[in-house]
């Protein structure tokens, strides 16, 4: 693994969070260096906020420390990630802002700088965010890998903010630089949060932009909720919740168990809140919503029942050692006795890797693409 980053005009020492021994992934890319070979050799030279978006280890926040910046990101885990690597080059963390996505930015920011998300839902929310608060003398420079910028990303900075081209593909990374019109915001619509009906049932599922499956019912939540386990457990965790349907669906159908959701994603927990307070504003003093990486400071004995479908993925990398974590803080947390249910693919072998923590798994239900594994704590 490398930690160094070191252009030309600068050198910072990185790493992933959580900090693992031996992880293979370094803790930023092409477009990171892009954008900051790009920003040293044209400075900014005007005053007012800078802002940094989607900024995944804090490589940008680390190069613009001096610029005071405001950070806007919906991972939690990007976050932490930032402010462990500003003590680790002895920059002040009291320096810079961190907000998520939801939050209002900064007004007439002089400059903006943005890692091009792949998925298009949170761009255009962004944007949108964006356009309420540029103006034409804002510089704006995004960055991403070249696969994940398409014409329909371009046309999106079009339609949001103004005038856009992008740079030749350096290294698989690729720039936009877009400038903002001076027309009126007061006329876009806001197609956030998406609201659709959750089948079977009178509820209305509201997703933040940034959601995984943001538009219906994801299959493996699907198959979970066919096999929820109901009555038989008074504290449950819905640990990596999502939307919250697991544990929506849970309140609704016991009206003594208490449900904790928990993500690293603002805009899912923010999405989980949104969705008991529409559909089950009776049973919000049974709900808890948290903001955490995995099960960070959750107290042994805090859910005699954890229910989670595990992520493969932590940004654009695909690894298992989220739901590896997930996994080993759930053994911590739950007491004797205490279950995990998981729902997967069949193929990423869930099933050795919760005998190794539990030394046993039971398959709860299957099917051609997804298993349901229950591990007891003993």
């Amino acid at each position: 693994m490398q930690t160094l980053l070191e252009t030309a005009h600068c050198r910072l020492t990185l790493y992933r969070y959580p900090r693992q021994s031996q992880d293979p992934l370094q803790a930023w890319d092409a477009a990171d260096e892009y954008l900051i070979n790009t920003l040293a050799e044209a400075p900014l030279a005007q005053a007012g906020p800078v802002i940094i978006m989607n900024d995944g280890f804090g490589a940008l926040t680390a190069y613009l420390h001096d610029h005071t910046p405001v950070c806007v990101s919906d991972s939690y885990i990007s976050e932490r990630a930032t402010l462990a690597n500003l003590a680790e080059n002895q920059l002040d963390p009291n320096a810079i802002t961190l907000q998520d996505t939801l939050a209002p930015l900064p007004p007439a920011p002089a400059l903006v700088v943005i890692k091009v998300s792949k998925y298009q839902a949170l761009l255009e929310q962004q944007l949108l965010a964006l356009r309420q608060v540029a103006t034409p003398a804002t510089r704006i420079l995004a960055a991403g890998k070249a696969k994940d910028i398409h014409s329909s990303t371009l046309a999106l900075f079009e339609k949001y903010l103004g005038q856009t081209r992008t740079s030749l593909a350096w290294k698989k990374a690729r720039l936009i630089h877009c400038t903002v019109d001076g027309t009126s915001a007061t006329t876009l619509n806001n197609p956030f949060p998406t609201v659709w009906p959750l089948e079977g049932t009178d509820m209305l599922i509201h997703n933040h932009a940034n959601v995984f499956s943001r538009t219906s019912l994801d299959i493996g939540a699907r198959f979970m909720l066919d096999n929820l386990p109901v009555h038989s457990a008074r504290k449950v965790i819905d640990l990596g919740c999502g939307n919250g349907v697991l544990g929506l669906a849970l309140l609704a159908r016991d009206a003594e168990v208490e449900v904790t959701f928990i993500d690293e994603s603002h805009m899912a927990v923010a999405s989980a809140r949104l969705n008991v307070e529409h559909n089950l504003p009776d049973a919000l003093p049974r709900a808890r919503f948290m903001v955490n990486n995995c099960l960070d400071g959750v107290e042994v004995g805090s859910a005699d029942r954890i229910l989670c479908n595990p992520p493969f993925h932590q940004l654009q990398a695909i690894t298992d050692h989220i739901a590896w974590q997930m996994f080993s803080d759930a053994h911590r947390v739950l007491p004797q006795g205490g279950e995990l249910w998981i729902v997967g693919n069949r193929h990423l072998d869930y099933h050795n890797k919760l005998k190794r923590l539990f030394a046993n798994a039971q398959v709860v239900a299957s099917n051609s693409k997804f298993v349901i594994l229950k591990a007891i704590k003993r």
